[in-house]
């Protein structure tokens, strides 16, 4: 790729040591007599300090998988790891960020960061001195004590990702956290994710349906089929960021994946 090689790369591209490990995941929901089976026989390790994104068609169980890791809904059989411990239930080596920002309109920025300090008993000094760190460094320090209306939504999206980042949580999960905001916007948040990042060790597994936004900010891609969900390829990506969208490698990918997930819509309909 054009992009100068001597450029800095925090992000790694391929960890040898797998933090999350998940084994022949099986997920069924059940409604009356009607069973859907949203993910068959699905196995992925994900090593420490990758971001990962999950792209398929719409309905493929992305978010299930996400919900999976959170500990936000039971699997119908297999299991998920994190250092080797079952993730049965949320705990606070995950943090979670959502597409609708999920924010508390009645608190300012830096409360809506401490909810989840608040709520884990951390004194009151140490959940401010931690939530100003992370405010700072998602660039809201000047919007400290704002209102959750007075944010724009790119504004409102980096205090959800400070939210999660503040307890410092070995995962980040991110559902589609830029689909409601304009293009521009979306482009300004994916290169502010990645400043972010740059001075943090946290896992990241990003849903998108934007295979643009997966090529700009993956180290690995994951391509899914239509429900229920396997893999049908795992694209390491070579390239140092930042990463010219413009870029003939960077469009040929882009158009390969596009290609992909087009045939796979064509042959399951």
């Amino acid at each position: 790729m054009s992009q100068e090689q001597d450029k800095e790369q925090t992000r790694p591209e391929s960890p040898a040591a797998a933090l999350i490990n998940i084994k022949n995941l099986r997920k069924v929901f059940k409604r009356d007599e009607t069973e859907t089976v949203v993910l068959e026989n699905f196995s992925l390790e994900i090593g420490k300090g990758e971001l990962i994104t999950l792209v398929g068609p719409s309905g493929c169980g992305k978010t299930t998988i996400l919900r999976l890791i959170a500990g936000l809904t039971e699997p119908t059989s297999g299991e998920v790891t994190i250092n080797g411990k079952p993730c049965t239930v949320p705990g606070a080596d995950r943090g979670m960020v959502f597409q609708d920002f999920a924010l508390f309109p009645w608190r300012s920025v830096r409360k809506n960061v401490e909810f989840g300090l608040e709520i884990a008993g951390v004194p009151k000094e140490e959940r401010r001195e931690k939530a100003e760190k992370y405010i700072k460094l998602a660039g809201l320090e000047k919007f400290i004590d704002a209102r959750v209306h007075e944010l724009s939504g790119g504004m409102k999206q980096r205090v959800g990702i400070a939210r999660a980042l503040v307890g410092h949580p070995d995962v980040i999960l991110m559902d589609e956290p830029f689909g409601a905001l304009d293009a521009q916007t979306r482009n300004i948040m994916q290169v502010q994710l990645l400043k972010i990042l740059e001075k943090t060790d946290q896992t990241i597994i990003f849903v998108t349906h934007s295979v643009d936004e997966a090529v700009f900010l993956s180290d690995r891609i994951i391509v899914l089929t239509k429900r229920p969900a396997s893999i049908i390829e795992i694209i390491d990506i070579p390239w140092p960021r930042p990463r010219d969208r413009a870029d003939p490698e960077f469009t040929a990918l882009r158009k390969k994946i596009l290609t992909e997930l087009e045939e796979e819509n064509v042959m399951n309909n």
